[in-house]
């Protein structure tokens, strides 16, 4: 990889929370910069919606979004489904009920 598309992805993922100056990073990266932070934000969002508890909210503050009508259409546009609706389909492949957990011996 280009050592100068490796900095400005190194510089996007260090400031995925904060909002970058495209043109800072577009001065020395053939790479569409907003495209990939976009693309980084929307992957990052659907991992932590996948692995934790936390909110759709909190998920929006942790990737740098700030309006949640364009978080959800673009999660949407990015992932095929809305982040509640990929929430659901994570948390219902987990067995919650204990029926598979193996039995407890108690010698």
């Amino acid at each position: 990889m280009d050592p100068r598309i490796a900095r400005a992805i190194a510089r996007m993922e260090e400031a995925i929370d904060r909002e970058l100056l495209v043109a800072e990073l577009a001065a020395s990266v053939s790479l569409s910069p907003a495209r990939y932070l976009h693309t980084l934000r929307m992957e990052r969002a659907r991992l932590l919606l996948e692995r934790t508890f936390l909110s759709v909210k909190e998920v929006m503050a942790h990737v740098g979004v700030n309006d949640p009508s364009h978080f959800s259409r673009d999660f949407r546009r990015h992932h095929g489904v809305p982040p509640t609706g990929l929430r659901r389909r994570s948390w219902a492949a987990v067995d919650w009920s204990g029926q598979n957990d193996p039995p407890i011996n108690a010698s």
